[in-house]
């Protein structure tokens, strides 16, 4: 009986070692550069400091997207945020202009953190149990898993949302969005991304 528990932890450990290298993150926010995202001429809203993107609103109140120079089809990505001043309107773009919502909605008015934004359809689900587990004034968790046209994200841990989008992208870049006509400001931080196998 001994020896037969013996091997059955073997067995188990083995599974464990080889489900941990599977799994492979890369960074693709190197904490201290740019380099790896397209960055916009005369940049002055997407800033580095101390291992965080800082990303803030301009005099004129432009908005724009910095896209990743890569493309993904199905990956997982994690993230830090936290927010800044103002009234923040973010969000991680995936493949395309579909968005995963980070902040107040301009069209709604209240926060839609871990919402889809789908052009054209506006928020078609929300997120549930987020008022509970968003911080305000700390660091936030958020991982976004996209297989196929079906995303779904967790919240500090906690899974919040599943949708699948008729408007989606097979490959795309993923992109931070900084809202325009506003002044905010955002950081993110640990910027990870995990590629899928389809």
């Amino acid at each position: 009986m001994n020896k037969f528990l013996s091997l059955l932890f073997i067995f188990l450990l083995a599974l464990s070692v080889n489900a941990r290298a599977d799994h492979h993150q890369t960074a693709i926010f190197n904490g201290k550069d740019l380099r790896g995202w397209k960055v916009p001429e005369n940049n002055i809203w997407y800033l580095v400091e101390d291992g965080i993107m800082k990303i803030r609103s301009g005099p004129e109140k432009k908005g724009s997207i910095l896209w990743t120079e890569k493309e993904f089809e199905n990956f997982v990505v994690e993230l830090d945020f936290r927010f800044g001043e103002g009234i923040v309107d973010s969000g991680v773009h995936i493949r395309n202009m579909d968005q995963i919502q980070i902040g107040i909605s301009g069209s709604l008015k209240r926060d839609m953190t871990a919402s889809p934004y789908i052009p054209k359809k506006g928020y078609p689900v929300e997120a549930e149990g987020v008022k509970e587990l968003l911080k305000a004034k700390d660091w936030n968790h958020m991982k976004i898993e996209a297989k196929g046209m079906t995303y779904t994200c967790w919240l500090n841990g906690q899974k919040v949302m599943t949708y699948t989008s008729e408007s989606g992208q097979k490959k795309g870049p993923i992109g931070l969005q900084l809202h325009g006509s506003r002044d905010m400001g955002i950081d993110y931080r640990n910027i990870k991304l995990e590629e899928l196998k389809p």
